[in-house]
């Protein structure tokens, strides 16, 4: 076997880096080569994230400027960022600008918002702000790993949590021809698609056996679902998203409702959408709901179909830390480095949390 692929981990402290570093730690194909972490630089990983002792021993984040030396060492490095909006274009510039000097071919996955838009203004008019790297725009690709066939990609920008769900049912209904483009869609996330940082609404007591409604018909990713529906299926769709905070940790459960193109019953929808993923080994269509359960802790969705008449549900059940960012790095990084996709991310679910 040929030595296992360097990663580098921006943002190294957060919930999604704990993931990614969890996938990778027992990865046969990649080695850890540092993470990142301006803010506890020094300090040991495994006080960041105790339940990885055992894995992450003697490991101590490191501050962006540690870089450099890592770098000249190292012939091919692949670098996951999953530092947060608005500060991870600067950093991925910063790496691949390091990377360059010192001769290393670099791979990127990018697990935050700043590259999934194709242009600077529309990013801009989503988020109220200039791009901070906006040549770097078009070395992106944007998409799950579902939807675009490139095997050799070297810079992807994952889509979000929320919008690897909604985009797992709506691509297929557009490319299908099976459903009308405009969706409304209610979701329901856990508690760590909030991060670390605590606030009046994330804090456990407001969550805990609570639901509630927040930015309804305005979520800043309202707009990144359709923009990478329209570039995966051709067709670009109305959303009207509605994100529910859950008492769950982690995992997201999406229905999507819309109208039928033409008479089809739950079974027949099932099977266009389940033909659709036969390439796609995470990804299972039924014509019965999902439930959380089967997918915590895995990068499985699970998909369900439901119709009446003209009236369609499709049910979407991931899990948001992994599925929806961290799991979906590691299948990036397979398909770029010529792993089995599978590799890495065939555990089990939990089946409680």
């Amino acid at each position: 076997m040929s030595r296992p692929v360097p990663v580098i981990v921006l943002g190294g402290s957060g919930y999604v880096a704990g993931e990614v570093v969890r996938l990778l730690a027992q990865h046969a194909g990649f080695d850890l080569a540092a993470i990142v972490s301006e803010s506890r630089a020094g300090e040991p990983v495994v006080d960041a994230f105790p339940h990885l002792a055992g894995t992450i021993d003697g490991w101590r984040f490191i501050d962006f400027e540690a870089l450099a030396e890592r770098l000249e060492v190292e012939a091919r490095v692949a670098l996951v960022s999953a530092a947060p909006h608005g500060a991870s274009a600067s950093l991925v510039a910063r790496a691949m600008t390091l990377a360059e000097a010192a001769g290393v071919e670099l791979t990127v996955v990018d697990l935050s918002a700043d590259f999934r838009f194709a242009d600077a203004e529309r990013y801009a008019a989503v988020y109220g702000s200039a791009h901070p790297a906006p040549g770097l725009l078009p070395r992106f690709v944007r998409a799950l790993p579902e939807h675009a066939r490139v095997g050799t990609a070297i810079c992807v920008a994952h889509p979000g949590c929320f919008t690897t769900a909604v985009l797992l049912a709506v691509v297929p209904l557009l490319a299908r021809g099976l459903a009308k483009s405009r969706f409304a869609v209610t979701a329901i996330t856990g508690s760590t698609g909030s991060g670390r940082g605590l606030s009046e609404k994330t804090h456990h007591p407001a969550r805990r056996s609570n639901i509630a409604a927040y930015a309804p018909l305005a979520h800043r990713h309202a707009p990144e679902m359709a923009t990478l529906a329209a570039e995966a299926s051709g067709v670009l769709p109305e959303i009207d998203f509605v994100p529910l905070s859950g008492p769950q940790a982690r995992g997201i459960y999406a229905t999507v409702h819309g109208r039928l193109a033409r008479q089809a019953t739950a079974a027949e929808v099932a099977a266009e959408l389940a033909d659709f993923y036969a390439g796609s080994p995470f990804v299972a269509v039924a014509d019965t709901a999902p439930a959380l359960t089967d997918v915590v802790g895995t990068n499985r969705a699970r998909v369900g179909v439901a119709c009446a008449g003209q009236s369609l549900a499709v049910t979407v059940a991931i899990d948001n830390l992994v599925k929806g960012a961290a799991g979906g790095a590691v299948q990036w990084l397979n398909r770029m480095h010529g792993f089995d996709e599978t590799t890495g991310l065939t555990a089990a679910s939990l089946g409680w949390f």
